[in-house]
């Protein structure tokens, strides 16, 4: 039996699983930030990692920091969406959260690197793939420098994977340029993917 225009018309959205990446200094957690202060109606994915925790980060809202031993607990028992070692650290996003976040009707953004956004693609390509980045590579050099949380040979470490890293642009779905200044208009671009998003005849259907 077909569906009426009416009735087809009337379906509600299907919830949105939201993938944000791009290289180490591009300015995620600024804009996911920014995004919460909005009000943006999300559900906010909090990535798990194993690294000593910095002084202007809040456990629980940049990241969660858990031990090595809990983290490859929760590999064992398949717990993790993604996991990756970066840097010499482990990063992750857990699986329950996501999928309870979905069941419930939420959109849901979750924050990776692009190791990680590689492997939800596999799993979930049906994700909104969104690929954040400074316009020019000299200006996320410079971001990486001013920032000082990384020794130099860190930072040139970080600088030359994320040459590569630019190279997987075609796993993404959107752009979206960060510009020194201009982080307002980075979030009102992801608004408006997702309002777009939300409009598609098609709308995707998440399997998790």
């Amino acid at each position: 039996m077909s569906l009426s225009s009416e009735s087809l018309l009337s379906r509600p959205s299907k919830p949105l699983l939201i993938v944000l990446s791009g290289p180490s200094g591009a300015g995620k957690d600024a804009v996911l930030s920014r995004m919460r202060e909005t009000g943006l109606s999300l559900k906010y994915v909090t990535t798990m990692t194993t690294r000593h925790r910095r002084a202007s980060e809040r456990d629980g809202i940049d990241y969660r920091f858990v031990a090595t031993e809990r983290f490859q607990e929760l590999i064992k028992d398949n717990e993790l969406l993604e996991f990756a070692n970066v840097y010499g650290n482990w990063y992750g996003v857990p699986r329950k959260v996501v999928r309870e976040a979905l069941e419930e009707g939420w959109d849901t953004i979750v924050k990776v690197d692009i190791q990680g956004a590689a492997a939800i693609k596999k799993l979930i390509p049906e994700a909104v793939f969104i690929f954040l980045t400074p316009p020019t590579i000299e200006e996320l050099k410079e971001r990486l420098h001013q920032r000082k949380t990384e020794s130099a040979a860190d930072r040139a470490i970080r600088s030359k994977i994320a040459e590569e890293e630019i190279k997987q642009l075609a796993l993404f779905d959107y752009i979206v340029f960060n510009r020194q200044g201009e982080l307002d208009i980075a979030v009102e671009e992801i608004e408006a993917i997702i309002v777009a998003e939300k409009c598609r005849v098609k709308p995707r259907e998440i399997n998790l």
